[in-house]
């Protein structure tokens, strides 16, 4: 009896107020699967769509922000995923206005895989695209990279990340190998809720194996929920040559990244 009189005294507090952790990034590096995973705890609470206020809306103030959130009990957890965030200069100033406490969420993966997986969703919206190569090189030989292309600068992790570390600690600052998503998605969870103060309650019960994605589970007896279609988009194909190339364009950058999160993602 007591169970359901808490149930109901938590219903009539749910409230709209602002979020108290922000998936910031990376786009195409696995924030949606990384936002899905935490879904599964019944004390996260996110917005639909992504809000982009930060990068886009600002202009309409804090107030306009709290109406895109759900409402949420005092004991839940409000977070926002906006990838393009990471890589907005202006970003880590304005979050930091509205909370300097704010927790954040970082999702990196391999880099060169992230940039074959952008390449793949912009074709996808725009036919008769210029192939990946003309994109990613600027040269016919393919040594240079086009490191102007926007998406091939949003791989330099290591550059974007400095903007967020000026103002806030590391121990605010959650790092996720993008690729233990898939390899390992019960110590990702794990880390997650122990980084935004939740009880465990998201277990290997919540995940279902057999393809390349994991397929969840809200509740450990109900009907596996999998990733939409948009996951595992076929990517270009590309010669081993050339994303050798792209590989080591990329190493040096990567290599001062492990050294400022502490950690190496292998790639």
């Amino acid at each position: 009896m007591w169970s359901v009189v808490k149930a109901v005294m938590r219903r009539n507090h749910l409230l709209k107020r602002l979020p108290d952790a922000i998936i910031i990034g990376v786009k195409k590096a696995g924030t949606r699967a990384t936002l899905e995973y935490l879904r599964l705890h019944d004390q996260i609470k996110a917005p639909g769509p992504e809000v982009h206020f930060f990068d886009r809306n600002y202009k309409y103030g804090l107030d306009w922000y709290r109406e895109q959130m759900p409402p949420a009990a005092p004991e839940d957890v409000i977070i926002e995923k906006t990838p393009r965030y990471f890589i907005s200069p202006e970003a880590p100033a304005k979050i930091r206005s509205m909370n300097p406490k704010m927790k954040l969420i970082v999702v990196f993966r391999d880099p060169v895989t992230r940039l074959l997986s952008e390449y793949a969703q912009i074709a996808s919206k725009r036919p008769g695209l210029p192939s990946f190569e003309q994109m990613a090189f600027l040269d016919a030989n393919r040594t240079r990279v086009n490191r102007s292309w926007g998406a091939v600068h949003t791989g330099l992790y290591e550059k974007h990340l400095r903007h967020w570390l000026k103002l806030f600690p590391k121990s605010q600052i959650l790092f996720i190998c993008g690729e233990q998503l898939i390899t390992n998605p019960v110590n990702v969870t794990a880390n997650m809720e122990q980084f935004l103060n939740l009880p465990k309650k998201i277990s290997d019960q919540h995940f279902a194996f057999g393809g390349k994605f994991p397929c969840l589970k809200k509740l450990p007896l109900s009907e596996p929920h999998c990733l939409g279609k948009t996951k595992g988009r076929l990517h270009p194909v590309v010669k081993e040559k050339d994303l050798q190339t792209l590989r080591q364009f990329y190493k040096p950058y990567n290599d001062v990244l492990y050294k400022l999160i502490g950690q190496s993602c292998d790639w």
